[in-house]
């Protein structure tokens, strides 16, 4: 599934990514572009602006609240999302990310991540570093938490 989001949705973008999904985020295009750009790529816009979402032959969703959690409530029960892959895509620009040798990142990362952690990623587009730490343990459980939440309520 591969999404666009409006300029307004940019932190749902960032989730969205984390979660795995293909997520595409220009936040200076106007509407015109993104229709363009959703129905050229087969893209699913997701906005909070409603006129968007009566334009013709543009699969789109509506989002209704301003708070991120019940953002991702609520696409993850109206799109019917699945867990994809946590982790595998760039938060930053979107781009897959790919698994590296830990030699690879020496320099590259603080001594002290280097000498506690054995997995890293690459972000090939933008060449960014992620490795599983703190932050990392934080933002899976609160995903854990959020996704738990949306089974209960779709029961």
């Amino acid at each position: 599934m591969k999404l666009l989001l409006d300029g307004m949705l940019g932190r749902l973008a960032k989730w969205l990514r984390l979660l795995g999904y293909d997520t595409a985020y220009f936040p200076d295009l106007d509407d015109n572009e993104l229709v363009r750009l959703a129905r050229a790529q087969g893209r699913i816009l997701l906005t909070r602006d409603g006129e968007l979402t009566r334009r013709r032959g543009l699969s789109c969703l509506l989002v209704e609240s301003d708070e991120l959690e019940e953002q991702i409530q609520q696409v993850i029960s109206e799109l019917h999302l699945e867990t994809e892959r946590p982790f595998s895509r760039c938060p930053v620009c979107n781009t897959p990310l790919q698994e590296v040798e830990k030699p690879s990142v020496e320099g590259r990362v603080p001594p002290y991540v280097f000498q506690t952690k054995e997995h890293f990623s690459l972000c090939p587009e933008c060449d960014r570093i992620y490795w599983r730490g703190t932050h990392w343990a934080k933002m899976r459980k609160e995903m854990v938490r959020i996704w738990e939440e949306e089974m209960k309520s779709s029961q």
